[in-house]
């Protein structure tokens, strides 16, 4: 019983590490990892670096990415995705919406 008594603590401070630690985490990877299955030609994204582009290809871990008036192109691995800008269902969406109200 006292053998219990002293293990209760550290077993509190495993669970709360759980909790507040690696529940997080695994929902964050979870919502990550969907974002780069959903990643389609013609979204703009912004990669970790910092630089802002439009999908051109799509392989099983690569993407290329166009950017700039010049359209310089850079190959790059799929982690590198940081988050996705616009997609282009959302645009689609949107060009229908200002159509529908240009004719109302």
């Amino acid at each position: 019983m006292s053998s219990l008594k002293t293990l209760a603590p550290l077993l509190f401070i495993v669970a709360i590490f759980y909790l507040l630690i690696f529940l997080p985490e695994s929902r964050r990877k979870k919502k990550y990892n969907a974002m780069l299955e959903s990643l389609k030609i013609n979204d703009e994204i912004m990669t970790k670096g910092g630089i802002i582009g439009k999908v051109v290809n799509i392989q099983d871990r690569n993407i290329t990415l166009q950017t700039g008036p010049d359209r310089v192109r850079i190959k790059l691995d799929k982690t590198g995705v940081l988050n996705i800008l616009s997609e282009t269902k959302s645009q689609e969406s949107s060009s229908k919406k200002i159509d529908e109200k240009k004719e109302v």
